[in-house]
């Protein structure tokens, strides 16, 4: 069996640099590199070499600023395309490019199911510039150039950052959480590895929405976090209707208990790719955290 070769373009990338811890389990399999694609030197590399290239280099947090618009634009969607086309030109087998769910939109007060019908509706320009990137090198697929799409919900595992760790230092600070219904798909990051490692492994083309195979409850996931760290953590609903005016007005709060995720049907895949639930998965999270 020969090597994939595998190049990540986004040099020190939270997905990435998990990526390429996993796959060392499989030395004998896959040979990865990683390159950085801030300036122009990138553009020398020699491609030709690979089998794949994962493309996770972009602006991952979403900003409402204005002045930002342009550079999002530049890095998310013109980058990625540039990029993706360099990987054609140098016959690059495949190109698996991280988009996001936030091409659907934000979360919301009601629930948001999204299946295969479900048409994107990006809310800002983040999610606008991925969809333009995920368009953009679409057009660029041939029988000898298969294109990837991911767009997985929110991330976490160890060492992830934004909202993941505010609600793990929320868990572990605050003696009691409000016990509020909502309902998100997330993705464990070594569920999203294996689940990258099996696109690259069958050749895969196409989009595909990886999520672990339980929804997150927010208020569920506190309580897991806290258990992690054995400690207790009241969960109420004294500040639910504050919580249910709040959702839809401001923004952090949307994002803590709004309601977004896929059916699951459009999750399932061949082969299994979800390696721990929710609560192992917590718990392998929160270790030495």
């Amino acid at each position: 069996m020969n090597k994939k070769r595998i190049l990540i373009t986004g040099k020190g990338s939270y997905v990435g640099t998990s990526f390429m811890k996993w796959v060392e389990q499989w030395p004998e399999e896959y040979d990865v590199e990683e390159i950085s694609v801030r300036g122009e030197e990138w553009k020398q590399h020699d491609f030709s070499v690979y089998d794949v290239v994962l493309h996770v280099a972009g602006i991952a947090h979403v900003s409402t600023d204005p002045s930002m618009e342009a550079q999002y634009y530049r890095v998310n969607r013109d980058l990625t395309i540039e990029v993706a086309s360099k990987a054609k030109r140098d016959k690059v087998q495949q190109f698996v490019f991280m988009s996001s769910i936030i091409v659907y939109g934000d979360s919301s007060n009601r629930e948001k199911v999204i299946n295969r019908n479900t048409a994107p509706k990006p809310s800002n320009f983040y999610g606008m510039s991925k969809l333009q990137a995920e368009e953009g090198i679409q057009s660029l697929e041939s029988d000898v150039f298969k294109v990837v799409v991911l767009r997985p919900p929110m991330i976490y595992g160890k060492h992830s950052k934004g909202n993941y760790v505010r609600l793990s230092q929320f868990a572990r600070k605050l003696p009691i959480f409000p016990d509020y219904v909502n309902r998100r798909s997330m993705l464990y990051i070594e569920n999203l590895c294996e689940f990258l490692k099996l696109m690259i492994n069958n050749s895969e083309k196409g989009v595909f929405f990886p999520q672990n195979s339980e929804y997150v409850r927010t208020s569920e996931m506190v309580r897991f976090i806290a258990e992690a760290h054995k400690k207790h953590i009241k969960l109420t609903k004294i500040f639910n209707p504050i919580i249910k005016i709040a959702v839809p007005k401001i923004g952090l709060v949307n994002k803590v208990f709004g309601n977004l995720y896929y059916e699951q049907t459009i999750s399932a895949y061949k082969e299994n790719y979800r390696i721990l639930n929710l609560r192992d998965s917590i718990i392998a999270t929160e270790v030495e955290r």
